[in-house]
């Protein structure tokens, strides 16, 4: 499922640029990044560290998933070097396996903005006038207000959602 979302948060990126970018306290300016790198959450025995995949603009999503399984193992077998952890653009996390359904995550300095995710649940909802049973995967947008507001937020969740509806715009996307 990772993989499948940093493929959306990009092409989220692609529309709301505001989210892939950073502040820079010393020019007083914000530096809007041209590439995606994206940062993933991963539990390891020592704590968390955030690896970073790079150009998932470029990248299939089994490419993702690939770079993904090998950052991650590595990262919890103590062998991931300090430079694949650096140079995230944005960050996402993911406390679903672990059974959470909510969180409030902290934005992962330089960086804009962290996407959270939550345990993927079977709910009722209503779709064409008719309460269906559909997977819903709760998820959590923290954002520095100094560079975004509500309605780019709003606007960015909602290409989430649109690109995680619908699994085929994302095997389009590379």
């Amino acid at each position: 499922l990772l993989s499948f979302v940093i493929k959306a948060v990009t092409a989220g990126l692609r529309e709301a640029p505001a989210f892939n970018a950073s502040l820079d306290p010393f020019r007083e300016e914000i530096v809007y990044k041209k590439y995606y790198n994206i940062g993933f959450a991963a539990d390891t025995g020592r704590g968390l560290v955030v690896p970073v995949v790079n150009g998932t603009d470029t990248m299939s999503i089994v490419q993702i998933a690939d770079q993904v399984y090998d950052k991650a193992t590595r990262a919890r077998d103590g062998n991931l070097p300090a430079e694949e952890m650096r140079g995230g653009t944005f960050t996402i996390t993911n406390i679903g396996p672990l059974g959470g359904t909510a969180l409030m995550p902290t934005i992962n300095y330089p960086e804009v903005a962290i996407l959270a995710m939550g345990k993927v649940q079977k709910k009722p909802v209503v779709r064409d006038g008719e309460i269906v049973i559909r997977k819903m995967l709760p998820l959590t947008l923290a954002f520095d207000h100094r560079i975004a507001d509500g309605a780019d937020a709003a606007r960015f969740v909602a290409e989430l959602v649109r690109q995680l509806s619908d699994p085929n715009l994302l095997l389009m996307e590379t």
